[in-house]
């Protein structure tokens, strides 16, 4: 199999306990057959909290606790199955979190995702061009156009906002970035996971208006790189999946819209505060992430808007 995969995809490593937001809290944590068949066989005393802390009925889960947190994160944010069985017994979920895999008729590319903390910081904070690893010779005509593009979102002799429009010219569309406020009702209307993505969305709703956007952009003018690293991370995880003119449109258009909702984000906390950190740019890219890339439900319908 050709496995494909960025730079930096090697260097991740699990923060564990010391991760703000805990993977194991607040997700249904679906739990595969050959795992579920192993955890049935476990004896003693961990066999049985096992036992009793699955629910067996449909798709077998872990029951979340208190708090929904996974009865197996212990006191210290530590997963009391890799300590008692070892970090093979991982169902497939937890093992492979936050990886991503597209599978695809030459190739299978894999990548991490934004939803993880420590997988956001080693993304956005890459200083370098994103470069993909593998054997990237290819005759699918999605990739081909995807590449394309990806060469002019890491183009530095331009900022950020001209190379999204270039990318939508090359997909033969376009997007009106100043009309980005008529889609947070939509974001307020989705699905919520975490409450703090609510508070972010009508901070950004109320501010908009009287945002500094042109402060804001000088302010940001010496962190491009995060700005293009988001771009490349969307379009490397999402574009690969088109299959048509209609879901190259809606890709491209996703990729732009995401670049200016978290600049748009920004611009407001900015000119309510003065300060925008690389701790903010992640914290709003996780909860981004997590509450539409992670939801199939949002995600679709999301696209389905950008795409009219």
């Amino acid at each position: 199999m050709n496995y494909i995969y960025p730079d930096y995809y090697k260097d991740f490593n699990c923060i564990k306990g010391e991760c703000r937001h805990n993977c194991c809290i607040g997700w249904e944590i679906d739990i595969d057959d050959n795992t579920l068949e192993f955890y049935k066989t476990v004896s003693g005393d961990f066999g049985e909290k096992l036992k009793n802390n699955i629910a067996f009925k449909e798709q077998p889960h872990f029951i979340l606790g208190e708090k929904e947190r996974c009865p197996f994160l212990n006191k210290k944010n530590l997963c009391d199955i890799i300590i008692e069985l070892g970090e093979e017994h991982l169902c497939e979920i937890c093992a492979d979190h936050p990886r991503f895999r597209n599978q695809l008729p030459d190739r299978t590319e894999i990548g991490l995702g934004l939803s993880c903390e420590a997988a956001a910081r080693l993304i956005i904070g890459k200083k370098t061009p994103m470069i993909l690893i593998g054997n990237i010779e290819t005759t699918d005509t999605i990739i081909l156009l995807r590449d394309k593009i990806l060469k002019v979102l890491q183009d530095r002799n331009k900022n950020v906002l001209e190379r999204l429009k270039e990318m939508l010219y090359i997909c033969n569309t376009d997007f009106d970035f100043d009309s980005i406020y008529i889609f947070f009702d939509i974001l307020l209307s989705l699905e919520r996971l975490d409450e703090e993505w609510t508070k972010t969305l009508t901070t950004l709703k109320l501010g908009f208006k009287n945002a500094d956007f042109d402060g804001f952009d000088c302010f940001m003018e010496m962190r491009q790189t995060e700005y293009e690293q988001l771009a490349v991370y969307m379009l490397y995880r999402h574009f690969s999946n088109a299959f048509d003119e209609q879901s190259i449109i809606e890709k491209a258009r996703f990729t732009a819209f995401t670049v200016l909702l978290i600049r748009s984000i920004g611009a407001v906390i900015w000119s309510k505060t003065q300060s925008f950190n690389f701790d903010d740019m992640i914290e709003i890219i996780r909860l981004f992430s997590a509450e539409i890339e992670y939801s199939d439900e949002n995600l679709y319908i999301l696209l389905d808007e950008l795409g009219i």
